[in-house]
C-alpha cells in the first residue's frame, strides 16, 4: 500500500514528530514529509496567476506540488497536525492555501485527492470543531480524526512524552488499522 505522512508541526522532538515517527515505523515504505523542513512559499507577493492557470504560480517550483503528488498518487495519507490557539498551526494552512495552484481549473485532479482516503491525527487539549472543518477541503467526506490530548494520558503536552504511553500507541494502532 502506498502511504503518505505529512506532520505539520514545527517543534523537532514534540509530540507531532514523534508520532510521524511512530506512524512512519507501521509504514516503513511510506513518504514522510515534515512540513516545516522543507521550502514552501505562503500565498501571496504575487498578482493571482494561479486564477488564470496554477502552473503561473510564482512559487509553483516548491515542495508543495510534491507534496501534493505523493498523497493524490497515494492509497492512504496520514497528517499529523497539532494544536495552536484552538486551531490547526499555520504550516497547515499555508498548505491548504497553495493548493488553488495546484488544482486550479483541474476537477479531475481535484477529484483523485479528494476521494483519497485521510486519516488526521491532532495533538490538541481543546476544540475539535474547528479542526474538523478545516479538514474538509481535504476529504469529499467527513473527515477522519483521531483527538489525543495529552492530559487525558496524564502528560504535559509541550513534554513531547505523549507517544511514550501505551495507550496512545494502542489508539494510533487501532485508529489506522480501520
Amino acid at each position: 500500500m502506498s502511504v503518505c505522512i505529512v506532520s505539520f508541526s514545527s517543534r523537532k522532538n514534540g509530540n507531532c514528530d514523534r508520532i510521524s515517527e511512530f506512524v512512519s515505523s507501521l509504514y516503513p515504505n511510506a513518504k514522510r514529509y515534515n512540513f516545516s523542513k522543507v521550502k514552501v512559499n505562503a500565498c501571496g507577493d504575487c498578482k493571482y496567476q494561479c486564477f488564470e492557470r496554477g502552473d503561473k504560480c510564482p512559487h509553483a517550483r516548491d515542495k508543495e506540488r510534491e507534496i501534493l503528488d505523493a498523497i493524490t498518487n497515494s492509497e492512504l495519507s496520514i497528517f499529523i497536525v497539532p494544536n495552536y490557539c484552538d486551531y490547526p498551526c499555520s504550516n497547515y494552512f499555508v498548505f491548504n492555501e497553495r493548493g488553488i495552484c495546484y488544482f486550479q481549473k483541474n476537477d479531475e485532479l481535484l477529484t483523485k485527492y479528494l476521494e483519497v482516503p485521510k486519516k488526521f491525527i491532532v495533538v490538541s487539549n481543546t476544540n475539535q470543531d474547528h479542526f474538523r472543518q478545516a479538514f474538509r477541503y481535504q476529504t469529499s467526506g467527513e473527515p477522519d480524526v483521531l483527538f489525543l490530548a495529552a492530559y487525558e494520558h496524564g502528560k504535559i503536552s509541550t513534554d513531547g512524552d505523549l507517544i511514550t504511553s501505551s495507550e496512545v500507541t494502542e489508539d494510533l494502532r487501532e485508529f489506522l488499522d480501520k
